[in-house]
Order: C-alpha cells, then structure tokens, then sequence
C-alpha cells in the first residue's frame, strides 16, 4: 500500500496491513511509541487526570479498570486518532478500537 493509501485506508485496513508486515519485535517497539505518545493526551484528558490510573493508550490497550467518569476526552486530538483513522473515543471506558471495530459488525 502506498503512502497516499494508507492516508486513505480505515483503521481496519491500517492494521491489517502494518501487523502482516511488522515482525513482533517491531509490533513491541511500535506499541512503546505509542504509549510515548499518549503521554501528551491520555495524561492530559480530564477523565483520566486525579484517578490513579497509571495505564496510557486506551485506543490500544483497551478499558482502564480505574477510569469510570467520562468527563471530557481528548482522543480526538491525538495524533494517533488522525494517523490510524480511528473514529471512537472514551477508549478508556469504552475499550480499544479492535474491539469497537469489531463491535460494529
């Protein structure tokens, strides 16, 4: 797939198309950027701040066992939102885009 592509691909076809060609080690150094990254909006978002969660990442991890409260969300922010074309939010309490996607079926 080609750069102008994957601009356009949807999450589900983002995904197919990194994982089959990422090996593990590299799906693991991926997963670690990600979290770098999350940093900036998860450890930001009003949801999350004052809980005590210490997790990041939601749109990948899934649902955090502390956050309850949806009080304002900043996924739509992130740059891995616009990146990977993911079109949920409250993945803290929601779960992770997988499994929204696959909710949508």
């Amino acid at each position: 797939m080609s750069e102008k592509n994957f601009k356009t691909a949807t999450f589900e076809e983002k995904m197919k198309m990194l994982y089959s060609k990422m090996s593990e080690k590299q799906q693991k150094n991926g997963r670690e950027q990600i979290i770098y990254m999350c940093r900036e909006y998860c450890g930001k978002c009003p949801s999350y701040e004052g809980t005590g969660e210490e997790s990041l990442a939601f749109c990948m991890v899934g649902k955090s066992s502390v956050i309850t409260e949806k009080k304002a969300c900043l996924c739509g922010q992130c740059p891995i939102t616009r990146t990977m074309g993911l079109r949920w939010g409250y993945y803290c309490i929601n779960g992770n885009a997988l499994e929204l996607s696959q909710a949508e079926k």
